[in-house]
């Protein structure tokens, strides 16, 4: 908490001085400035104190072990969501061998500038957490996205809000506190062109990445997903 604390703060402090009035180019710094810490955030929970990688107390799989691991993930998860995939309401995406990303639409799980999971996606997201829970040697990342409408420090409260609210949703129906990152990076990561309605629509969603516990480097399954892309 004492972490999370400092961290606003150096978030405000450098809102501060990336939003200077008189900058035309204070919209890309502000938004640069709170990319960064959002990062910070989900990067400095990968250790603790002593060194040693925080939680993942469920054990490790093997070097080999983890390609034929995120394939049945993976396939159980295409399974279980394949009235969803069908709807266009959520897509799968492999990476590569240890990165399996969910992709989940805001339009069918939040309503408009809302943080609440719509009552309607409470059973999609039961499906992704009995998956999650029954495949527990993985780290989960919920990130949320926006698009650019309104200011850059209200995107990144509202999309870290959501992303927060998925964390929650899926730590109350089984999966393990110590498992979830939640981070926000706003408006920062457009998928697709924000001058067009369809384009925001697509750019309004929150992402799921799930890594695994690799015996030997099991830190690097905290490490930001977005980091490497």
């Amino acid at each position: 908490m004492h972490f999370v604390k400092l961290t606003l703060l150096a978030t405000a402090s450098l809102i501060a001085v990336g939003c200077a009035t008189d900058d035309p180019n204070r919209k890309a710094k502000s938004g640069a400035a709170i990319g960064a810490i959002a990062g910070a955030v989900l990067g400095n929970q990968t250790s603790s104190k002593n060194g040693k990688y925080v939680g993942a107390a469920v054990g490790a799989l093997t070097g080999a072990a983890v390609g034929n691991y995120m394939d049945k993930q993976q396939r159980r998860m295409e399974q279980q969501l394949a009235a969803e995939k069908l709807a266009n309401e959520v897509s799968l995406t492999r990476i590569d061998e240890e990165t399996l990303k969910l992709d989940v639409s805001s339009e069918v799980s939040f309503d408009v500038n809302q943080a609440s999971i719509k009552s309607s996606f409470q059973d999609s997201l039961n499906k992704v957490a009995n998956v999650i829970s029954e495949f527990d040697k993985t780290a989960v990342h919920i990130i949320g996205h926006t698009d650019d409408t309104g200011s850059v420090s209200y995107n990144q409260q509202l999309s870290e809000k959501r992303s927060a609210s998925v964390a929650r949703y899926l730590n109350r129906n089984g999966v393990e506190r110590t498992r979830l990152r939640a981070a926000g990076m706003g408006e920062l990561r457009p998928i697709a062109n924000n001058k067009t309605s369809s384009g925001r629509s697509q750019n309004r969603r929150v992402e799921i990445y799930l890594k695994p516990f690799v015996e030997g480097r099991e830190s690097d399954a905290y490490r930001s997903p977005l980091a490497v892309q």
